[in-house]
Order: C-alpha cells, then structure tokens, then sequence
C-alpha cells in the first residue's frame, strides 16, 4: 500500500512538474510570409507555404507551443460542430480554450537572386561537349518578433541563406543530328529556401528560449556585423 502510495506521488509530481515545463514555453504563432522580391518561384500560396515550413520546424524543436493560425477556421468549425449537439457528449470539446499567442513571428522575403555565380567545366569529344554546370541561390528574410500584449517589435533579424548545386549537361551534333541535355542533381532555390527556413527557427530558439546573454546569440552578432560589412562594400556612400 505504501509502495502504491509512493508511486502515485511520484506520477503526481511527475505530472505536474510537466504540466509547469509546457507552460514555461514561449507560445508562438507564425504569421503568412510576404515578397519584396520578383522571385520567379513566388505565387500565390507560397506566403503560406513558408509559413507552414516554419511552423512544422519550430513545433519539431519541442522548445515552443506553436500555436496553429492559418487553420484557425478550422479549428472553430470542429467547436462549433461539437456544441451542435451531434458529437457524443463523452468526445465534445470545451468552447473557449483556444490559447492566445504571447509572440508573433513575421517574415518578409527582402531578396532572391538564382544564378549569382555559375562555372562550367568538361571536355568535347566527336562533336560533343560534356561539361558539369555549377549554379547558386541566396536568399534573405527580414524576421520580426512582435509582441502580441504590447505589438511592439521585440527582435528583428535579417537571416540569409545560400545554396549551390551541381549537374551534368551534354551538348552538340553528331552525324547531322544535334541537340543538349541538362541533368540537375538538386535545385539550388528549393535548398536555399529550406535552409533559410531552419536557420530562422534556429534563431528563435536562442534568442527566445537560450536568451540574449547565451554563446549562440554571439555566434548570430558575429553573421550579423559580417552581413553589414558585406553590405556596406557593395554600395558607394557619400
């Protein structure tokens, strides 16, 4: 009996000591990305599509309540359906227990460019040229954290991101016949994106769970000057 009463204090404790961790984690919402940029690959989900990617890496860090906001519609239906009075009393859910974001996260793609470096190497023979194509994408995302208490701008960042990829292409006649053929192993714009989506949750997770005085946050100052640097060279000022 006693040992019973043990355990059961243990999973008590347990449970709450849980339940008192979940609520320590920041609760978060991703907002719909926008395009400053003439990206050939934008159209008109990929606001959401971003969003989504987003959402999904930040829930996977296990660190955040990533709180659901593009299937929000969604989410009242199902209530609304519960209080119809055609779902088992014993499966309905409760009305009014949505929980409310403390931060939002917004995202602007500021700049895209595909192509920025390209070389070429290989060889002919009997008319052919064989030869692999390098190609490169950068990207960059204006990233702001909005306190949704306050709506004021708790941290902006500017997190770029590059990618290259590499293919074979064969060109030439041969006979009177001619013609070419590219293989591409990987596209650099679908890998740029991507890792511009990780590194984004990567900062999240030190600046709002590890905190400003933590070594990631150097790390991230450090890229930052870099970036300014660079950008400050490539433009003539008065």
């Amino acid at each position: 009996m006693r040992k019973t009463s043990v355990i059961l204090l243990f999973c008590v404790i347990f449970g709450l000591l849980t339940s008192a961790s979940a609520q320590d984690k920041p609760r978060i919402g991703v907002l719909r990305f926008t395009n400053h940029t003439h990206a050939g690959w934008w159209h008109g989900t990929a606001g959401t599509e971003l969003q989504d990617m987003l959402t999904s890496e930040l829930a996977s860090k296990k660190t955040f309540q990533v709180l659901e906001r593009k299937e929000i519609d969604a989410v009242f239906g199902e209530q609304k359906l519960s209080e119809s009075g055609l779902v088992d009393e014993a499966t309905k859910v409760n009305l009014g227990k949505i929980k409310g974001a403390k931060y939002l996260v917004s995202g602007t793609v500021s700049a895209f460019e595909e192509d920025t470096s390209g070389s070429g190497s290989g060889f002919g023979f009997m008319g052919f040229s064989i030869g692999k194509d390098q190609k490169k994408a950068y990207i960059a995302v204006d990233l702001k954290v909005i306190s949704v208490e306050t709506a004021e701008i708790i941290d902006s960042r500017t997190v770029e991101a590059t990618a290259d990829s590499g293919g074979l292409s064969v060109s030439g006649s041969l006979f009177g016949l001619s013609g070419s053929k590219s293989s591409q192993a990987k596209t650099p714009t679908g890998k740029v994106i991507r890792g511009c989506i990780i590194e984004i949750a990567d900062y999240l997770q030190c600046s709002l769970i590890k905190g400003r005085d933590d070594a990631c946050m150097k790390e991230y100052e450090a890229k930052e000057a870099k970036r300014r640097e660079k950008t400050k060279k490539s433009i003539q000022l008065e």
